[in-house]
């Protein structure tokens, strides 16, 4: 075609010249993966066949570099491809034929799989794909295997068969769906034997595989067919009434924006906890007009319930989403909880059904039977995951069944995959080792850790030692620049996870900058629904904000400074934990509050009294907030000696003040980290250890007290002081 309307051609000459055949290989796939109408994040395989130097006989071998298991088209490097013998893969054909059984749900298959790593070429460690013989057995130097949402329409239709015939003629051939597989691989082997005349190949509920002797003529190739395929599925859809039409026309209205997250804000702790019954959960929403279109459809329910149809559409979803039939003209979100509760256990028992009508004998135990995707009409939908980048891919690939769906309708009848195929794929043992092989999580994965204070000093160390745990960080500082400063340094360092956030999907990584000013309520709340729209809720908060007022040298300190001082050290984080204790019981999760007191709450020192006395009131709010929140959620304290270095309460000026003050040698032109090395060394040499404290020794303070390692700890204060013997309690 001269022109594409639903992909994107990005194939630049200059850029291919310049790379070796591999190279192309990832260039190419790199480009079909970026268009997420072309294939779904991690979905999707590439090959190309390419003649290589054996490394033992130092002769012309042909290999196949073959995208490898796990990893995204996207973002795929040359690491993240499997290269095999093509010879010693062909002759696997007759290791399989000799199987006593053989057969996409046979011992034998999965056997097959094994035997790929006997065929790996110059000892490449990357795990081949289940999908390695449907590019071996091709007899095509480059294949591409894609999950376009408009082909997938098509194979997911009713009359798949007759549509493929009149949108491709004799150029694509349909194959009723079958395992990804050897088998697979052979029957496609034999269809491109009994039609050399084909391109591709359109899998039952499946996706799109073509081919070609060249790599740029198989990229255009894939575009052509996905293009003729989407071109077919508008034309019909527009007939038909198009967005007016969709999925039977709108039933529900949906909510304005501003009350829409306002549902979503009160919602969602709650419905975490829900979920979260089995393993904490991290959220996405996404209400954009596409999604809303198909929630608030008068078909919403009945294609919800048939479930998804692409293998890698489900393994994300499950086998179906919860749809909840809200009215939201009625705007009652206590009638939705209840709504939601009651389909939550429905939802629950029809899994367990599933998973004890479809098991064998040899299957994995049941998996978490809480829904991953929960669709609410007015609002939109709402995807769960083990962190924010599976629950916002998780989001996408329901996007995409959403789009087949749309496509299927459109030109025919929706069909989902048969329930004994689609847990044969969820629970296959291959997928099941796949699992168990992945690394262990790691101690705060899946929570959400909110750190006041984080734009600087103790609070930003804090959120980076949480986060190195796996917990999801929301960096709040009343300096919304230095906040978001701390979330880039997190996101930059660790990423945003896979997936791209298309329209409408929230697309925060690991971490997230938003201001607030815990001296007022309205602020704290406006913050902490904030953080329910971005990940569903939070498990624990870290109070490190705090401020020092000296007192003048005849001892005293204007009352307006005095209560400032107390308004954010001892009111704020009141005001702090009696919002989050809302959101605490709304979720029913356990949880953790620690906040930031000091060694002066014990230690009188001249020119601090409203400090010192404002953190004294500190620690006795630790002990009174324990009692107020247990047993749901423990509340700690971290006490640190002066920490100089980093903190946000020694600008020069101050650090100049305490050096005068005790006679420590300076210059006024002395750079400041000089200075601050002075002071630090000054308030060191006083402790029993001699060495300055650092705010990287308080957060790993805070770090044990919301981990497991002090699951008994509430009620407490550690003291992180060098060892000042002042402050040793009497």
């Amino acid at each position: 075609m001269s022109s594409f309307r639903f992909v994107n051609h990005s194939w630049d000459d200059a850029k291919a010249a310049s790379l070796d055949p591999v190279g192309r290989l990832i260039y190419r796939s790199n480009i079909l993966g970026a268009d997420q109408r072309i294939t779904n994040t991690g979905g999707g395989n590439t090959s190309a066949k390419i003649t290589e130097k054996d490394p033992l006989t130092g002769k012309p071998v042909e290999v196949l570099w073959v995208k490898g298991s796990g990893g995204d088209l996207r973002t795929s490097l040359r690491e993240n491809f499997s290269s095999l013998y093509q010879e010693k893969l062909i002759s696997l054909q007759a290791l399989y034929a000799a199987e006593p059984e053989k057969g996409p749900k046979t011992e034998a298959e999965d056997k097959m799989v094994g035997m790929y790593t006997h065929t790996t070429f110059n000892l490449n460690p990357r795990a081949s794909s289940i999908d390695t013989p449907l590019h071996s057995f091709i007899p095509f130097k480059h294949v591409d295997h894609m999950h376009p949402n408009a082909a997938i329409s098509v194979a997911a239709a009713r009359n798949s068969v007759k549509l493929t015939k009149e949108i491709y003629g004799d150029e694509v051939i349909h194959t009723p769906w079958l395992r990804p597989g050897f088998e697979l691989g052979l029957e496609m082997e034999k269809i491109v034997k009994q039609n050399p005349q084909a391109k591709g190949i359109i899998m039952g509920q499946h996706g799109l595989i073509n081919w070609a002797n060249d790599d740029k003529e198989c990229y255009e190739l894939t575009l052509t067919l996905i293009e003729k395929a989407a071109r077919y599925i508008e034309e019909k859809y527009e007939a038909k009434g198009g967005h007016a039409k969709a999925f039977g026309g709108q039933k529900y209205g949906s909510l304005e924006e501003g009350r829409r997250c306002a549902a979503f804000a009160k919602i969602l702790p709650w419905l975490r906890g829900q979920v979260s019954q089995k393993a904490l959960f991290v959220g996405t929403i996404q209400d954009d007009d596409t999604i809303r279109r198909f929630v608030n459809s008068h078909d919403a329910p009945r294609l919800a319930e048939l479930g998804t149809s692409c293998p890698d559409h489900f393994l994300r979803t499950k086998i179906k989403p919860l749809y909840v039939a809200w009215d939201p003209a009625s705007g009652n979100i206590e009638t939705l909880k209840g709504l939601l509760k009651d389909a939550l256990a429905r939802y629950r028992e029809d899994y367990a059904a599933y998973y004890n009508r479809c098991k064998h004998a040899n299957s994995p135990a049941m998996r978490d039977p809480n829904p991953t995707v929960i669709l609410i009409p007015g609002l939109g939908l709402i995807a769960w995951g083990k962190d924010k980048s599976e629950s916002r891919v998780t989001a996408e690939f329901y996007n995409c069944a959403v789009e087949v769906m749309r496509g299927s309708e459109a030109i025919d009848e929706y069909i989902a995959l048969p329930q004994q195929e689609a847990f044969d794929i969820e629970y296959w043992l291959l997928e099941e080792a796949k699992l168990k092989r992945m690394p262990a999580e790691k101690e705060l994965a899946r929570q959400i850790h909110v750190v006041i204070g984080a734009g600087s000093g103790i609070g930003k160390e804090t959120a980076h030692r949480l986060v190195k745990e796996g917990a999801h960080i929301v960096a709040v500082d009343m300096n919304k620049d230095a906040a978001e400063a701390t979330a880039k340094e997190i996101t930059d360092k660790y990423g945003i996870g896979i997936g791209v956030a298309g329209s409408g999907i929230s697309g925060c990584g690991p971490a997230i900058g938003l201001s607030a000013n815990i001296t007022d309520r309205a602020s704290i709340r406006a913050m902490l629904d904030e953080v329910a729209l971005a990940y569903g809720g939070f498990d624990s908060i870290e109070v490190t904000a705090g401020v020092f007022w000296p007192s003048d040298t005849s001892g005293h300190i204007p009352d307006d400074k005095w209560a400032f001082v107390f308004n954010v050290n001892v009111t704020g984080s009141y005001l702090v934990a009696d919002e989050a204790a809302k959101i605490w019981k709304e979720q029913g999760l356990r949880g953790n509050l620690v906040l930031t007191t000091s060694a002066n709450a014990v230690v009188a020192k001249k020119g601090s009294v409203a400090y010192d006395t404002s953190k004294a009131a500190a620690n006795h709010l630790v002990r009174e907030l324990a009692m107020e929140l247990a047993p749901l959620v423990r509340v700690n304290g971290v006490a640190p000696a002066t920490v100089v270095q980093g903190s946000a309460m020694f600008p020069r000026d101050r650090v100049i003040g305490s050096l005068a003050k005790y006679n420590i040698p300076y210059t006024e032109d002395e750079a400041t980290e000089s200075l601050v090395t002075k002071l630090a060394q000054f308030y060191a040499d006083r402790t029993l250890t001699k060495s300055p404290i650092t705010p990287a020794d308080q957060a790993e303070a805070y770090f044990l007290l919301v981990s497991k390692r002090l699951s008994k700890t509430t009620g407490q204060v550690i003291t992180v002081d060098g060892g000042l013997h002042e402050a040793f309690m009497r």
